[in-house]
């Protein structure tokens, strides 16, 4: 809210508490809280309806200029309407829904106030319209739902409006006339996504993300990871024709920002994305529509919202004159490049992720190891998790995720597995995975429709990659253990890239538009390329999809496993493969495939395996390879400890704004309640969810 809008507010709340305000209900009306405090009583006469002049500072551009009293609401006087929590809402509506939805809001409750009057015979009011407030319910519900805000009663459409047959008054007649002539001379080719390009706190980046899920209910939903050390929300917002589950043979794509709290151009940018794809796919914009509904699309945006806070806190300092004068240049760069990298717990989450790397170098020599779906050693429990990482974790085994995308700052350049040296003395060796070809491949495709990053010509932040045309290989560039990408590739099927997305990791805010532009295309060719290499589904005789069934291809020593309905996706690049399934207690079955180098779409390849008997495994090779069965994958944290160490509680379900059935008094309240539970009257609890 803009100092304009704040100072309006702080005139609204003084005028209010120097006017008298009775307990009593208006006559005719009580409002919910009344009600329950048994405040409303009847009337010993009926008092007589008067036409006045409106004379409402926020209700004066109706188009009409006399109301009624008693109005709609049984409010008596213009007095009571000013000192009531609904004219207060009004007042502040614009400010609260950072201006979605207005003036249209603010002129239905004034109609609702302050209906207009027709003096013939007799003074009566003339209802708004239903159809103007359903219409306007159902476009604006979801600006409500982003700040955790119920409906307002007095905006009841069945309640407080008349049909057209009954007669009625479409309140937003007018505005729409107004909008129709602006728009007429305007000479726009077609209509534009239109995002604001300013940072976000954590509370106003969970706001927008739940009104685009609300805006766009059909293709989007929120849903949360976890919570951080400090309690916040790990919020991610998920996109697809099916959001809340999987679809056979739909792809599931992850972009996750923020991870060192510092590094905090991913995190805007995958706002915006979210924001963009919303608004595209209503506007009918056909590639979006396509992407959204051929693939699942999930968007994390903070992995670690405590270390922003801390970060935007020295970024605020590092701005204060005082502070300037006895801080030297280089401390305070220092400063900008290392606070708030860590979580709350000074963890680099980066660095907190089992090391699978270590095990996949120390047993890659052993034919039958497996070099895929590396189990989670036990050792790793024991030591200290954040708790940001543990939701990833669980996160990750949860969906069945292909690609990934993690969002970075610091440098601009594309990385990818292995991060960790195979040579533990050699900090920057050449570590490549099974699965080379494609991540260089995935890595181009960013890195080539970046608006700079390929271009060899393009100003670095230190390190050269010239040769590499803007991709590097990760331990090639430097080698560190622990990290989310290895541990995504040999855990699960996914395979993810580390975008590097420039020198400054919290560039100026006028900064945040170029960027966006710079990569915008790169994200959604990266989101794209999903639909790569080979999919199908693996089915046993009887039709019925089998789970975890092996995945694997000739000359790649990398297995992917089937999802909970047998459905599988395999990342290749144009070539001629042989494919084998295989499960246990089925036969295996080969194929041979060729992928034509420009294929828009993955190839369809299917397999049916039939039951045979298994041979019973001898107890020496159990024992000489204990990892090599997937039995040991579903351990996870198996000992409990996490949550014996402290795991923090687990989120309510976004948007339910605190706990069903809790008493509104108790209820932890959301961040605009101050506005009312100060204003001198009872606190309209009819604003909360769920109450």
């Amino acid at each position: 809210m803009d100092t304009t809008e704040y100072n309006r507010v702080l005139v609204v709340l003084i005028l209010i508490n120097s006017l008298p305000i009775g307990n009593s209900a208006p006559q005719g009306f009580c409002n919910p809280e009344q009600e329950s405090l048994g405040e409303c009583h009847s009337s010993p006469a009926e008092e007589k309806p008067v036409c006045i002049d409106i004379n409402l500072a926020y209700c004066n551009d109706l188009g009409y200029s006399r109301t009624i009293f008693p109005n709609i609401l049984g409010h008596r006087s213009r007095q009571e309407v000013e000192s009531g929590p609904e004219y207060l809402l009004l007042s502040v509506i614009r400010g609260l829904l950072h201006g979605e939805c207005s003036p249209d809001i603010r002129l239905l409750g004034c109609s609702v106030l302050a209906p207009p009057c027709k003096n013939q015979p007799s003074p009566t009011s003339v209802k708004p319209c239903r159809s103007a407030c359903e219409a306007l319910k159902k476009g604006c519900g979801h600006a409500f739902e982003g700040i955790d805000m119920a409906w307002p009663y007095f905006l009841d459409c069945d309640r407080f409006f008349a049909s057209d047959e009954e007669g009625c008054h479409d309140p937003l007649a007018q505005l729409r006339a107004k909008q129709e002539v602006s728009l007429s001379s305007l000479s726009l080719d077609k209509t534009s996504t239109i995002i604001q390009f300013t940072y976000h706190t954590n509370a106003q980046m969970y706001s927008v993300l739940k009104r685009t899920a609300s805006k766009c209910s059909h293709i989007s939903r929120t849903y949360s990871l976890g919570r951080s050390v400090e309690g916040k929300d790990l919020l991610a917002i998920e996109f697809s024709d099916n959001p809340g589950g999987h679809e056979l043979l739909e792809p599931e794509v992850k972009l996750v920002g923020n991870m060192h709290g510092n590094e905090v151009l991913g995190r805007q940018l995958l706002i915006y994305l979210a924001q963009y794809l919303c608004s595209e796919y209503l506007l009918g914009n056909q590639r979006i529509q396509t992407l959204v509904n051929t693939t699942r699309v999930h968007i994390l945006a903070s992995m670690n919202p405590d270390g922003y806070d801390l970060a935007v806190a020295e970024v605020e300092d590092s701005n204060d004159p005082e502070r300037q004068e006895h801080d030297n240049q280089e401390g305070r760069e220092l400063n900008s490049w290392t606070v708030g990298r860590t979580n709350a717990q000074n963890l680099d989450l980066n660095r907190n992720f089992p090391d699978l790397t270590s095990i996949l170098y120390r047993n890659r020599r052993i034919n039958q190891f497996r070099t895929d779906h590396i189990p989670i050693p036990d050792s790793y429990w024991f030591g200290k998790i954040a708790p940001e990482t543990y939701a990833v974790m669980k996160w990750i085994r949860s969906v069945p995720f292909v690609l990934s995308a993690s969002l970075h700052g610091g440098e601009l350049v594309i990385s990818y597995p292995f991060d960790f040296s195979r040579h533990i003395h050699e900090d920057r060796m050449f570590s490549p995975t099974p699965d080379e070809q494609a991540f260089k491949q995935l890595a181009r495709t960013y890195a080539d429709a970046h608006a700079s990053m390929a271009d060899n010509n393009t100003e670095r932040c230190g390190a050269s990659f010239i040769r590499n045309g803007g991709i590097i290989n990760g331990a090639q560039w430097y080698s560190f253990p622990g990290g989310m990408s290895d541990f995504n590739y040999l855990h699960t099927n996914c395979l993810e890239i580390t975008v590097e997305l420039g020198c400054d990791k919290f560039p100026p805010e006028v900064e945040l538009y170029p960027e966006w532009l710079r990569n915008k295309e790169a994200l959604m060719s990266f989101m794209e390329s999903v639909h790569r290499g080979i999919k199908g589904v693996v089915k046993d005789e009887e039709g019925y999809g089998i789970k975890g069934a092996s995945i694997s291809v000739r000359g790649i020593r990398k297995d992917v496993t089937t999802a909970e309905d047998g459905d599988y996706w395999r990342l290749l690049n144009s070539g001629t493969y042989i494919v084998t399934a295989s499960a246990k207690g089925y036969s295996r079955v080969s194929k041979r495939i060729r992928l034509p180098a420009h294929l828009e779409k993955p190839g369809r390849v299917d397999f049916l395996l039939k039951k045979v008997q298994v041979r019973p495994v001898e107890p020496d090779y159990q024992l000489l390879f204990p990892s090599s069965s997937l039995d040991t994958y579903e351990r996870f944290d198996p000992y409990n400890q996490f949550r014996r160490n402290g795991e923090p509680g687990e989120p309510s379900e976004p948007g339910t704004g605190g706990e069903p059935g809790l008493d509104p008094e108790r209820q932890e309240k959301p961040w605009w309640w101050s506005y009312f539970s100060q204003a001198g009257f009872s606190a309209p609890t009819w604003l909360l969810r769920n109450v």
